[in-house]
């Protein structure tokens, strides 16, 4: 008897599990069966969907993680011109109140913008920072060099992956999260496909056996690791 999907927390395992039942199908010959064309034909292209929701979710946590990055690199920033404000040496002191009035002119409030205001606002700040005068003043700070070529890569990194977020973030208002097509994905495989499956097998082993095997297998292995994660650490959604 074929188990039933296991739901675990990670989205990338139902979809994984999904693909090898899908593989498995179609190197079979159960595409004659018409009740195995409607499960698959209803699977297929939700699996499609699940599969473009997680890209979807990934793009935006690449996107979180390089913006904390920038913002990491922002603080550093700006604590280095703060600290050198009060140096006794009149020459560093001067250059870095000249630069903190730039960052001042935009303020650690952009942190608290959308990603694309940010990153408009950061690329301005940056670009009042590459003007001839400036850098002269960057040169007198000790490192400044180092910590503003810093937060430069983390801007150019953020900005490189930007295109994968804007994409992600205007499909988001129009189609399903990946874990509610997970739900919807581990129900069509349980209530259909695994009963189904496992009521053909008992009528028709020669037919419906070897994959009825294979599915099996696959379902296994999943509800396995599901069950080692359950024993060894919370199970939080990841959505």
């Amino acid at each position: 008897m074929i188990p039933t999907l296991m739901i675990g927390r990670k989205v990338t395992e139902i979809d994984g599990t999904t693909t090898q039942v899908i593989q498995g199908y179609d190197a079979t010959t159960l595409n004659t069966d018409p009740n195995m064309e409607v499960i698959f034909g209803e699977l297929k292209p939700l699996s499609a969907l699940f599969t473009s929701a997680i890209r979807r979710m990934k793009a935006k946590s690449e996107a979180q993680t390089l913006d904390e990055v920038r913002e990491e690199k922002m603080d550093g920033w700006y604590y280095l011109l703060l600290s050198f404000s009060h140096h006794p040496d009149a020459q560093i002191r001067n250059a870095a109140l000249a630069l903190l009035t730039i960052f001042n002119n935009y303020g650690m409030e952009i942190k608290k913008e959308s990603f694309t205001v940010e990153s408009s606002l950061l690329n301005s700040m940056l670009a009042d920072y590459s003007t001839p005068e400036a850098m002269a003043n960057v040169r007198f700070i000790p490192q400044g060099d180092i910590y503003l070529a810093a937060l430069q890569e983390a801007q150019d990194n953020f900005e490189s992956n930007r295109l994968g977020f804007e994409e992600a973030q205007a499909e988001e208002g129009t189609l399903e999260n990946a874990s509610a097509l997970k739900r919807q994905v581990v129900d069509l495989i349980n209530n259909k496909l695994v009963n189904y499956l496992n009521a053909m097998a008992q009528i028709n082993e020669a037919t419906y056996g070897p994959y009825a095997r294979i599915v099996a297998e696959i379902i296994s292995t999943n509800n396995e690791v599901v069950r080692k994660r359950r024993n060894s650490e919370d199970e939080t959604e990841e959505e």
